[in-house]
């Protein structure tokens, strides 16, 4: 967490210590996550069951022994005192641990409720309800066990809220179709990352369109009728 912030000021960036679901850090036990007040996000959600615990633990542990030893590498090279290591180089471990678990939401683990039209309608309807009030989105796709999205959050608009907003509503309206109750819908942790300029920007909506393809569930992404590139092949 102190090195998130570092690298947040090093940035030009001051974590603002009043309220970080705004500008700063925060964690809900888990994730630490970086929010930056009138950036584009990317973001990750996903069911329950499509993640299962061991092996998310196994995929951490590979992280924390990368990170581990690169920051020994990293010491041993320069010595006490210096610099924290390149933002490039924890960015890079950052992403082969999310490319690890995006490999396995792609292979349709778990229940896969998102499948089922109707439940893939409702999130549908959900996360396009107060786009251009609450936030703008950029691109999005509803996959078989997971939703991912690239939104820029409006003014008085937490990411953390609306986020909040996306699941605690779709979980109460899924269960009820599918007659489940005491089960949770989604996974209590959600993935997300600030976009820093135009072509991470263009890589993330890239990745989010063209998620369906890659995972065999289509041939292109305007096939995909849940996704904000449905009939015209182009981000919303």
């Amino acid at each position: 967490m102190d090195r998130v912030r570092f690298e947040l000021r090093s940035d030009g960036i001051k974590p603002e210590e009043t309220n970080p679901l705004r500008s700063g850090v925060h964690t809900r036990g888990y994730l630490p996550h970086v929010k930056r007040e009138g950036a584009r996000y990317f973001v990750t959600f996903r069911l329950a069951d499509s993640l299962p615990k061991e092996v998310l633990l196994k995929y951490q542990a590979e992280r924390g022994e990368r990170l581990q030893l690169f920051y020994a590498q990293h010491d041993a090279a320069k010595g006490p005192g210096t610099a924290l290591p390149k933002q490039e180089m924890l960015e890079e471990i950052e992403r082969e641990y999310n490319r690890k678990v995006e490999r396995y939401l792609d292979q349709g683990c778990g229940e896969c409720w998102l499948r089922r039209p109707e439940i893939a309608d409702l999130v549908t309807e959900a996360v396009r309800f107060f786009d251009g009030k609450r936030y703008w989105l950029d691109a999005w796709v509803i996959m078989p066990n997971h939703v991912h999205g690239v939104l820029w959050p409006a003014p008085n608009h937490s990411l953390s809220h609306i986020l909040q907003s996306w699941k605690s509503y779709t979980a109460r309206q899924a269960n009820k179709v599918l007659n489940r109750t005491g089960h949770p819908f989604w996974q209590r942790e959600a993935f997300d990352h600030w976009i820093r300029d135009d072509e991470e920007h263009a890589q993330c909506c890239r990745y989010v369109t063209n998620n369906p393809v890659k995972a065999g569930l289509c041939a292109t992404p305007r096939d995909w009728k849940w996704s904000s590139a449905w009939g015209d092949g182009q981000p919303s």
